[in-house]
């Protein structure tokens, strides 16, 4: 393609990419499939790859996150970012309201109206937008002046980086609020705990510490999400009213809360907090209750302020969700990836109208650090979706009877030994028999990238567990026929196909075998380097520590994490089924020669040119090893799209760095 038609061709994409975000983040009425989004923008980044000098930092692309800061630069806020009175009850609304009406010299009965908005739980930031284009990006800080967080906050998908108007003020500055809506918030947990990471205390916590991160990069990987909700300086443009701005600035492509409505009169606003409070642990998001505010900008305008708080408007928060109750008993469980997590057993409580009887204590050291023990009175927090936790002991109600509990040294589930990797928090059974495991470790096994066994998915396996047939991954080789048939719609041919299968999966290559077996810390390219190094299960099940250490990138959690895998008897048990069953992988050869000998290559972010695995393929089919992490060992980072913490590494420790193309040239030559 010319650079002409490219660069016509471009424009359309960012306003067709822009048109869509807004339809899906602002006006909540998607018109296309993920799948077709996706195809627009996948052109869009080829394009801009092709003719680099076309990129600018409005488009759609550019949200990836710029280069890390050394600090945050202060930014003074044209106009100060207040905080709000708060009001915790009727009472003090009707206050309020009398407040204003005398200010305003009106007749008490006068239904004045107001605008009311959901009170987001997140953190408050002010958005400068010059002549359309997003400039200035600032937290609330002391409400003067707050710190310029702006390339973070070019990383928020739903934040248009362009004004969605042709006729854009010469200034608007606008105040939201930043979130991380609670799905997105529980899969980080989630993720940092099986990883052994703390985990975020709250949703707000974490998109504060998500827009407060030096790396943009980093903020970039965290789903969060905004609401407009107020103006501040304006320049060209001239709003009568609160509800006039929250009007007008979702046509321009600036988010605002849908629940966000206009109320004439106080028993208005009473119904409006009633119904946000019924939906509130309905709603994809934290909230602790409803602002209310004089709708007209003239009646702003006359009331003012007062010790930074402005008098027209108010925070009316929800009573808390927290109780009082006892913990009755700590009972460890084992999730689906073997971590053991100490859930307390509570005295049931109502919280928000939730009878809660059972509450997480997170781990093992968090529950130590609090104290929590069996017996004692505690404080319960029960937010959104989130599982209740425990917030704190109240040591003075204690009689001295209450119990601590230590962490296990066998598995409740299966017996197996409990370990404690070095480094993390988490506490984990190593079995592969474990009950509470089964399923996720046979879903493992079958799938593609190991032991490949064709069609046999996570419904059948499921099946399979229900039915008492599987307890483990060498209970497939020895399913028959007639096991298959006993499931719903099952006929002879997909049975034989699933057992044909099952069957082909006995000669995969053993590095496949190493990967499914599911060993803490062993992906793909470690499975390989070990199948190339010990050439057979059985040497790898007898390796010694010192023996796994003298591999390359094979360091000493790796090889705790194997030797603590195979110095488990059950899972030697498990292994010697299968191979009785038939699973004998063919030897594993080192490739030897080859134009990448010695080298090392470390793929990160999207790749559009070839699949990951293509690439690893490529690189060890002429003799190099494929890592999965960078260190001062590797020689190329190949990087695609959204590349991450990986190309961070690299470019610290000076790897030669290379794109798809330059990587397929580097094949070619």
């Amino acid at each position: 393609m010319e650079k002409q038609a490219a660069a016509q061709r471009i424009q359309e994409l960012r306003a067709e990419i822009g048109y869509h975000n807004r339809l899906y983040s602002v006006l909540y009425k998607p018109e296309i499939s993920d799948s077709e989004y996706d195809a627009l923008f996948r052109e869009l980044q080829q394009l801009e790859k092709q003719f680099p000098d076309l990129v600018s930092l409005d488009s759609p692309t550019q949200r990836v996150g710029g280069a890390p800061l050394d600090k945050f630069v202060q930014v003074t806020h044209r106009i100060p970012m207040l905080s709000l009175e708060n009001a915790l009850n009727e009472g003090e609304i009707r206050d309020f309201d009398k407040r204003v009406k005398k200010d305003l010299g009106l007749a008490l009965d006068y239904e004045l109206e107001y605008v009311c908005e959901p009170k987001m739980d997140g953190l408050a930031v002010s958005l400068t937008y010059e002549r359309g284009e997003f400039t200035i990006g600032a937290t609330r800080g002391d409400g003067t002046a707050g710190e310029d967080i702006t390339q973070n906050l070019r990383t928020v998908k739903s934040l248009p980086l362009q004004l969605a108007t042709n006729e854009p003020p010469l200034l608007v500055e606008v105040r939201g609020e930043v979130y991380l809506p609670l799905a997105a918030f529980q899969k980080m947990n989630l993720e940092r705990e099986e990883n052994g990471d703390e985990p975020f205390a709250n949703p707000r916590n974490a998109a504060a510490g998500s827009l407060r991160q030096l790396d943009p990069r980093i903020t970039a990987r965290r789903p969060l999400a905004i609401f407009c909700y107020a103006q501040g300086a304006v320049d060209g443009i001239e709003f009568t009213s609160q509800y006039h701005f929250l009007e007008t600035i979702p046509r321009w492509g600036l988010p605002v809360n849908p629940l966000t409505h206009k109320r004439k009169g106080l028993e208005a606003v009473f119904a409006y907090y009633r119904e946000i409070e019924e939906k509130r642990e309905s709603l994809p998001y934290e909230i602790d209750g409803v602002v209310v505010k004089v709708d007209s900008f003239g009646y702003q305008q006359t009331l003012g302020e007062i010790s930074r708080t402005p008098k027209w408007a108010i925070a009316w928060k929800f009573p808390p969700r927290q109780a009082v109750t006892a913990i009755e008993d700590i009972v460890p469980q084992v999730g689906r990836t073997g971590v053991i997590t100490p859930t307390a057993h509570l005295k049931p409580v109502k919280i928000s109208g939730v009878m809660v009887s059972r509450a997480t204590l997170h781990n093992w050291e968090e529950m130590g650090r609090k104290d929590i023990r069996i017996g004692d009175t505690v404080v319960v927090e029960r937010a959104g979706d989130v599982i209740p936790a425990v917030v704190r002991v109240v040591p003075e109600n204690r009689s001295g009877k209450e119990i601590a509990l230590s962490i296990p040294h066998k598995c409740p589930e299966c017996g197996s030994e409990v370990v404690k990797i070095p480094g993390e928090v988490a506490v984990r059974c190593m079995g592969l028999s474990c009950p509470a495991q089964i399923c996720e470790s046979i879903i493992h096994f079958a799938s593609r990238r190991a032991m490949d066994i064709d069609g046999l998915g996570e419904k059948y396996i499921d099946q399979l567990h229900k039915l008492g047939l599987v307890h483990n991954v060498a209970d497939l080789y020895k399913l028959t026929r007639d096991d298959f048939m006993q499931f719903e719609r099952m006929g002879d041919k997909l049975a034989d196909n699933l057992l044909t299968a099952i069957a082909n999966s006995k000669e995969r290559e053993l590095s496949r075998l190493i990967f499914a077996l599911g060993i803490r810390h062993v992906g793909e390219h470690t499975a390989k380097l070990l199948a190339n190094a010990f050439g057979s299960i059985e040497n790898l099940e007898k390796a010694a520590e010192d023996e796994l250490l003298s591999i390359r990138e094979v360091g000493p959690q790796v090889a705790q994490s194997i030797t603590t895998f195979f110095h488990n008897q059950k899972n030697i048990e498990i292994i010697r089924r299968m191979i009785q069953a038939g699973v004998r992988p063919p030897e594993a050869k080192k490739k030897v020669g080859g134009k990448f000998t010695g080298k090392t290559f470390v793929f990160t972010g999207t790749l559009s040119r070839f699949t990951r695995d293509d690439a690893k393929r490529m690189v060890e089919d002429m003799g190099g090893h494929a890592a999965g992490s960078v260190s001062k060992n590797t020689n190329y980072v190949v990087a695609g799209t959204e590349a991450g913490s990986k190309l961070d590494k690299a470019m610290t420790l000076g790897v030669m760095i290379l794109t798809e193309d330059e990587f397929l040239k580097l094949l070619e030559d």
